[in-house]
């Protein structure tokens, strides 16, 4: 995109100071990042975004979910006699007092502050980090816990078992590109699993798990640090929903704590590290253990096992679909996909009574 549209699309919103330059910012696989600066030292600088609208079909209602989400951290934080500004991702009104602009082109556009002298990780490579990025995600469901606004569901059916066992069903059914033959084992795999999977599920659906405000992208780059090591922040709100805690403790385990890549060849390479699950589970227990019911606590453990059996399936499910879902590097790539998260699953699988005795220990 050219400077000036850039800038036109910066002066959309009612920023503090005058603009400098726009430029791209990182690599985002789903929204379009820009950094914003302003030519003053005391003005702050921002983040512009154009938000992945074919991804979010209803940017205004998440938008809306961000503000909420934000906007109880930011009490919560002052309450606690800490920053807002620095703890709580602040949200910039467009010039007619949305919470996006709308271009004429359809697109959406979102801003918030920057918040300056931070450090982010891409991975958890030490026990320390693990428990560190524990502790952040268990602060943020911790400050959210007695939030009673609703939020809109944006992603209906996200990480819902059952409804991804309803498309499972129907892509086997239709066997599009002829590959069912080729992965018979694999989709026992998946079948030996479905009971105990629907058994967890029924225990959401009646309430015994209940669901709270949850990130969905616990990964640990969506944790910002202060320059002292300290969990300062969370970040990258776009998917806050109300869903079971277990969904960011189980997703946040399936990346941290795989000792290889997740389309690993050599699966002697991938397993399941447990003292990075036990660094971060101690981590995010420090924070949660007050407000989790006993029944949270009771299957916490096995939401790193559900995470991580989904994405099995749904890599699978992909493969059989004719690779239309995930972008692919090459014809076999989805099938090696699964079978390094399925090598991550049985890890976790001969380890889940010692990861059971962890949780109730830290509990």
């Amino acid at each position: 995109m050219n400077n000036e549209l850039l800038m036109n699309l910066a002066g959309q919103f009612q920023l503090k100071g005058d603009v400098c330059t726009v430029k791209p910012l990182g690599e985002g696989f789903i929204n379009d990042t820009f950094i914003v600066k302003t030519e003053s030292d005391v003005t702050p600088n921002y983040i512009l975004q154009r938000k992945n609208k074919n991804i979010f079909t209803n940017v205004p209602a998440m938008m809306d979910n961000i503000l909420k989400v934000t906007t109880h951290l930011k009490n919560k934080v002052v309450e606690q006699g800490g920053n807002p500004d620095r703890e709580a991702m602040t949200i910039i009104l467009a010039n007619d007092g949305k919470r996006y602009y709308q271009d004429a082109e359809g697109e959406y556009w979102a801003v918030c502050e920057f918040i300056a002298d931070t450090i982010a990780y891409q991975n958890a490579e030490t026990p320390e980090l693990a428990y560190a990025g524990g502790k952040g995600i268990g602060k943020f469901q911790n400050m959210l816990s007695d939030m009673k606004e609703p939020l809109v569901d944006i992603l209906p059916g996200f990480h819902n078992i059952k409804i991804r066992f309803d498309q499972w069903d129907e892509v086997i059914a239709k066997d599009p590109v002829g590959r069912v033959k080729e992965v018979k084992e694999e989709i026992a795999w998946i079948e030996d699993r479905r009971a105990k999977m629907m058994e967890f599920w029924a225990l959401v659906e009646d309430g015994t798990i209940p669901s709270r405000v949850t990130h969905n992208d616990t990964k640990i780059n969506n944790i910002l640090f202060d320059k002292q090591g300290d969990v300062l922040c969370v970040i990258d709100l776009d998917t806050v929903l109300n869903s079971p805690v277990l969904n960011d403790y189980g997703d946040a385990l399936r990346s941290y704590t795989n000792t290889g890549l997740e389309d690993d060849e050599n699966l002697d390479n991938v397993s399941m590290d447990f003292e990075i699950f036990k660094a971060y589970t101690e981590g995010y227990l420090s924070e949660t253990k007050a407000f989790l019911t006993e029944s949270e606590k009771d299957w916490l453990a096995f939401g790193g096992l559900y995470i991580t059996y989904e994405q099995v399936l749904r890599f699978l499910m992909d493969y059989i679909d004719g690779d239309n879902y995930y972008k692919t590097k090459s014809e076999s790539h989805n099938l090696v996909r699964t079978k390094a998260q399925y090598a991550l699953l049985q890890s976790m699988e001969a380890q889940y009574a010692k990861m059971k005795e962890f949780v109730q220990a830290c509990s």
